[in-house]
């Protein structure tokens, strides 16, 4: 009926649409017509759409976001061929118009009246999952509880903490958790504090030798990126190599929004599986779940160009606030902040209902949403609390979905790290760690014209995921591309990784050491270690090993513990040296490993990068990632160090009969389709 009056509504509003004939039609003609061409149009969008969709799941996935709008204008005008009499005549373009509004309407009602109706918000989230009635002879439905992990990107602890307290809590989801059946804990991150070492070692259980978020290995002259396809695909490969285990999720898992598999059978828009043409539809299986509803699509558009303006106004708000730290949010970031924060999350969203109502034993998520816009807004910044809000509800929308699973399910929340603020390095002292490490060796400057650091791309990771959802070929795999040093190969290469720098001389074959890089630039280790802005520098020696340089001649011996002058790695947490230690170890640590300062009162850093939060190396909240887990699944005694140490806990919590069962809240029935109907049990 809704469909039929907004059908009759817009041939009233339109010019280039009507349902009458060309000397008029009574109202009771009028609307027979109109719920005639509704009837048609949602009958061919329940039989047809997910047909198309699912022919168009080797188009790129922002490409059929698009298409969408225009599929579903067809569908509208050979619904009108099904009205009596030639009645129902409108232009192409009016078509889609009209039936991007009648979706949206439809949506809205659906949404409306299933919200005291479980049965009908059952079905609609079966249809979602693309279940089918269960048959005689189908395996018994599982019953052990199944595990769904949400990694909120780039939350530290403190900031979560924050959120969740007060009378009015920014997630009041979280709060209620909190205040019942979990309990939050942080656990700290190894040296490189970033999504590409956190979460491999998370879901494959090692993240050894990735000692940063981009690094250049000198035996292929090439830069690894851990959000590229290609970069994600072989350190899964090797992660998987050293440990002889395909990873956490094996076991019926699956893997929705992240970086790497986890050995799932069932993932979408994984980076890792993305460049493999033979399993592309397989990782873009979430599209087809999701935008076979074509209200969904059409919601999604809607939030996407909400947060457009949202992003547009806020950042114009900050420049009048004259906030600080700030970095220019202009050009494509706008576009690339809507989809990091709403269309990654809606199809991640849709994904994990649809594990739950298929019994998944193991789902892993990651919501990228808080991380991209701390990036730019500054972790602690009211346009990234918004963002925290809008993630409970996508939390609360999750954990409601659990009602109607075949399963009970436990909810493990996650960070990968968190982010310091500050001001960049260039900001604060006039000049990059490029040009520090050139000047230190005695190079010209790279004639950078004045201006040019206003031009740099920003969003990296949403920029990169919005590339491979776009299926457009990589870029900068080249370290000449990628550091873009402009000179001859003897020039040293200079890469960033937020507050982490790293330097290599790609002539000289293996790593160089201190001896090497003193006879070359004798100028370049008393430039940087005298530097306000950096806090150490790792470099290894011949005769000594492993060494930190800090300020005014202070050092620290790793093999040995000897410290001379102050501990160039007071500052930095107790588990500093370990997680130095460790880095040294990698077969592709830089030949230098630049770590910016922190202020010991407000743990600020100052980021190589052009970011307000950054994350990626040590230094404040951003090696403080949070875990709020159910109360019932047991931790260490001792503190969570390291990503690996996660993993092995999460491996624990998987393996029947070593972890007790949540206690049923109530019997669950169920209906006919087989679906649970009992409260959401976190």
């Amino acid at each position: 009926m809704v469909a039929s009056a907004t059908l009759a509504v817009l041939a009233w509003l339109l010019p280039d649409f009507r349902i009458e004939a060309q000397n008029g039609d009574s109202p009771t003609q009028i609307a027979a017509t109109a719920a005639v061409g509704a009837g048609a149009f949602g009958v061919l969008s329940a039989l047809v759409w997910p047909l198309l969709v699912r022919a168009l799941l080797l188009v790129p996935a922002l490409l059929l976001g698009a298409l969408v709008f225009f599929l579903n204008g067809s569908l509208l005008l050979v619904a009108l061929r099904f009205t009596p009499d030639g009645r129902g005549e409108v232009t192409p373009v009016t078509a889609v118009v009209i039936a991007a509004v009648m979706s949206a309407a439809s949506s809205a009602t659906s949404t409306a009246l299933a919200v005291r109706d479980d049965a009908a918000y059952g079905r609609r989230l079966a249809r979602l999952a693309g279940r089918r009635r269960r048959h005689a002879g189908d395996p018994p439905l599982p019953t052990a509880p199944g595990t769904v992990f949400l990694q909120l990107d780039g939350v530290g602890h403190d900031v979560l903490a924050s959120a969740l307290a007060g009378s009015r809590p920014a997630m009041p989801t979280l709060a209620g958790w909190l205040g019942s059946t979990h309990r939050l804990t942080a656990w700290r991150t190894d040296w490189s504090s970033q999504t590409g070492a956190s979460q491999l070692a998370i879901l494959h259980g090692s993240n050894h030798d990735v000692p940063a978020f981009r690094w250049f290995e000198k035996e292929t002259g090439q830069v690894m990126v851990c959000n590229r396809p290609s970069s994600a695909a072989e350190l899964e490969r090797r992660a998987v190599e050293r440990t002889g285990s395909r990873g956490l999720l094996a076991a019926d898992g699956a893997s929705r929004g992240n970086l790497f598999t986890g050995g799932a059978e069932q993932s979408a828009l994984v980076m890792s599986v993305a460049a493999q043409r033979g399993k592309f539809s397989r990782s873009r299986s979430g599209y087809f779940a999701y935008f076979s509803d074509p209200a969904n699509a059409v919601r999604t558009a809607w939030s996407f160009v909400a947060e457009v303006g949202r992003e547009v106004v806020e950042s114009s708000a900050s420049r009048l606030r004259r906030d600080r730290p700030r970095i220019k949010r202009g050009g494509v970031y706008p576009v690339l902040r809507a989809f990091a924060t709403v269309v990654e999350r809606d199809v991640a969203v849709a994904a994990v209902v649809g594990d739950m109502l298929a019994g998944r034993t193991a789902v892993y998520a990651d919501l990228v949403a808080y991380d991209e816009v701390a990036h730019h807004s500054g972790p602690d910044s009211r346009d990234a609390r918004k963002v925290l809000t809008r993630l409970d509800s996508s939390v609360r929308l999750i954990a409601d979905a659990a009602r109607y699973a075949p399963r009970p399910y436990r909810f493990v929340l996650l960070s990968d790290h968190g982010q310091s603020a500050g001001e960049t390095f260039e900001d604060a002292y006039g000049t990059g760690l490029r040009e520090l490490v050139r000047a230190g060796c005695g190079l010209p400057p790279t004639g950078r014209e004045p201006g040019w650091r206003a031009r740099r791309r920003t969003g990296a990771e949403a920029r990169a995921a919005a590339r491979s959802a776009l299926r457009r070929p990589e870029r900068g795999r080249r370290a000449a591309e990628e550091a873009a040093c402009g000179g001859p190969p003897s020039d040293p290469i200079v890469l960033a990784s937020g507050n982490l720098g790293l330097v290599a001389f790609p002539d000289i074959a293996g790593r160089a050491t201190l001896e090497e890089i003193a006879g070359r630039c004798p100028r370049l280790l008393p430039a940087l270690t005298g530097h306000p802005g950096i806090g150490f520098v790792l470099v290894r020696s011949e005769q000594r090993g492993p060494l930190v340089l800090g300020p005014g001649g202070s050092e620290h011996e790793l093999a040995t513990g000897r410290v001379t002058g102050r501990d160039p790695l007071a500052w930095f947490g107790p588990d500093a040296a370990a997680a130095v230690l460790r880095a040294d170890s990698f077969a592709h640590t830089a030949d230098l490993m630049v770590n910016s300062a922190v202020d010991p009162l407000s743990g600020a850093v100052h980021a190589f990068e052009e970011q307000a939060g950054s994350h990626g190396g040590l230094g404040g909240p951003q090696s403080r990632p949070f875990l709020l887990a159910p109360a019932e699944l047991p931790l260490p005694a001792e503190p969570i160090v390291g990503a690996e140490t996660l993993h092995t806990v999460f491996r624990t919590w998987l393996t029947p009969g070593l972890c007790p069962e949540p206690a049923p809240a109530v019997a669950r029935p169920r209906n006919r389709r087989g679906l649970s109907r009992t409260s959401a049990r976190p």
